[in-house]
């Protein structure tokens, strides 16, 4: 009976001390350094939130390596779950563990954080593009036809599933910033296997010559011309694989392997009695670009110095179809200059206008006069005639050709188009309307105008031995009037002589300034104004002597 009653104590003192800690948090619990110990859950709730409650809303700092970013914690999926902490607490508190640990020891508990994983993942992915670099993958290129390496060199990613640790242990410790580590991310190939590529492959592909074929014909892509549309390229395996890009190419090869009556035909238009006419287009034997760049890729790779390139049936750029939708069916501009008979620089108008004639310019294409042009050559019958240079008349070959751009400007401004870039005449030329006109040089300045129309605009070009005119064919949008301000701050012009063999005289005009104002109208009321201010410097009197 005594031996039988010595066992019960330990039971009947844990019962009795269970019984007395249910229903509250046992004593010596902290969470967060805040003391829950014999107070009930709803008390115990109560001061842990009037605890947090500061620390649970404020702005948290995130820092990424020298990024810093500052979010809130809602912001981040972040909150202070009291009810939950509570509930840690008081987990196994009238086990016997339980119940020893309350009545010999004390228990620290940290703060039980609920976090919205798909809003974390969010805001991670937000700072992620802002501190996430790619590497630098590694590649050989060309200078003339000597290979040039690029040095690979790793990129950083922002580990995510590391950073949400941190930020959550860190949401309601009070120390900031919160330091998110980041991973380095490394390039496809390493740098000694760029050198070896450009020590060996790279080199001997760009060695000799390489001849295409299709069928019969052959066309032979020079070194210089092979090494400047070549580079080397990561291939996924641990190497450089060639990459040839032939889109620059593709249309002059077409022309040296397939032979015109077979190749494509792009639908164009043609002026009957006044109309556009749409000129059926053709589908023909082509050449892709992509098959092309392939095709030299692919013999490169394997040492040869053949490729044989696949010709495909390929549809023109511009279809019957395609041409009968943009909306060419009237004269919507038109402007005509003139001049005298018979000078150099009326061949190189007529010349100009030659190249021009026909030209379509697409719904929102930019028009470039140089880039359509190119440069004025004799050997595309271009001779010398007077230009202004450096205050000064000057003969240089392509000379005359900017009364081709004033003509041009002035179709453009009676057309209602987006004039982009006009540089008027140092002096004023007698024979422009002033303060509406362009000059143009070789490579600047240039003429551009937008097609900022739904429309496709079709340019057609005619002269006479003393006129040139410029016709611009769409639909037309509005109603299109010029009006001219008075000149202003006029300027007389000096008088001067000069000697030698290259002397131009020079007749002498007066500076001034003017303003133009284009006035779009539609349906009979005025949609905008835009103004065009021009100052014209005076031109001197020279006399050669």
């Amino acid at each position: 009976m005594i031996l039988a009653a010595l066992a019960g104590v330990p039971a009947l003192v844990y019962g009795v001390a269970a019984l007395t800690l249910s229903g509250q948090v046992p004593p010596g619990t902290s969470v967060g350094g805040v003391h829950l110990g014999g107070l009930s859950p709803a008390g115990a709730r109560a001061r842990l939130e009037k605890a947090f409650e500061q620390r649970a809303s404020r702005p948290l700092a995130i820092r990424a390596d020298d990024t810093t970013i500052t979010m809130t914690p809602a912001e981040l999926g972040l909150a202070f779950d009291a009810r939950a902490t509570v509930a840690l607490a008081m987990d196994g508190a009238t086990t016997p563990a339980g119940v020893a640990r309350s009545l010999f020891g004390t228990r620290a508990l940290a703060p039980h954080v609920a976090v919205d994983g798909t809003r974390m993942a969010g805001r991670l992915s937000g700072l992620a593009r802002r501190v996430d670099t790619k590497p630098r993958q590694g590649s050989v290129l060309y200078r003339g036809t000597e290979p040039q390496t690029v040095v690979p060199r790793p990129g950083r990613a922002l580990d995510r599933a590391g950073a949400a640790r941190a930020i959550r242990a860190a949401y309601l410790s009070g120390s900031e910033p919160i330091v998110v580590p980041l991973r380095p991310v490394a390039p496809a190939v390493s740098a000694d296997q760029v050198r070896r590529t450009a020590a060996t492959v790279a080199r001997t592909a760009v060695a000799a010559p390489l001849t295409l074929t299709a069928g019969p014909k052959r066309a032979v892509l020079s070194r210089s011309r092979l090494a400047a549309h070549l580079r080397w390229l990561p291939d996924g395996k641990g190497g450089l694989r060639p990459v040839f890009d032939s889109a620059d190419l593709a249309a002059d090869l077409q022309n040296q392997l397939i032979a015109a009556g077979r190749r494509p035909k792009d639908a164009s238009f043609a002026i009957v009695k006044g109309r556009p006419q749409v000129i059926a287009g053709r589908p023909g034997a082509g050449i892709d670009p992509g098959a092309l760049g392939e095709a030299v890729s692919a013999a490169l790779a394997g040492g040869s110095r053949t490729a044989e390139v696949p010709v495909t049936r390929t549809q023109p750029r511009l279809t019957t179809q395609a041409a009968g939708t943009l909306g060419v069916r009237e004269r919507v501009g038109s402007f005509t200059t003139r001049h005298p008979c018979c000078a150099p620089r009326v061949t190189n108008i007529h010349r100009i206008a030659d190249i021009v004639d026909g030209h379509l310019v697409e719904p929102g294409e930019t028009f470039s006069l140089n880039g359509v042009v190119g440069r004025r050559d004799r050997a595309r019958g271009f001779v010398e005639a007077p230009m202004i240079l450096n205050g000064r008349f000057v003969d240089d070959v392509g000379g005359g050709v900017s009364q081709f751009a004033t003509t041009m400007f002035n179709a453009v401004f009676f057309g209602g188009f987006e004039d982009v870039q006009h540089t008027p005449h140092q002096f004023y030329i007698s024979r422009y309307p002033a303060g509406r006109e362009s000059t143009v040089s070789y490579p600047e300045p240039d003429f551009r105008w937008r097609n900022d129309s739904p429309y496709g605009v079709l340019i057609t070009t005619s002269y006479t031995g003393t006129s040139i005119t410029v016709e611009f064919w769409s639909t037309k949008r509005f109603d299109i009037d010029a009006e001219s301000s008075p000149r202003y701050n006029v300027k007389s012009f000096p008088t001067t002589t000069d000697s030698g063999p290259d002397c131009i005289p020079m007749t002498g005009v007066e500076g001034f300034a003017i303003d133009v104002w284009r006035t779009f109208e539609k349906d009979g009321k005025v949609v905008r104004k835009q103004r065009f201010h021009t100052v014209y410097d005076p031109e001197p009197r020279l006399t050669c002597t």
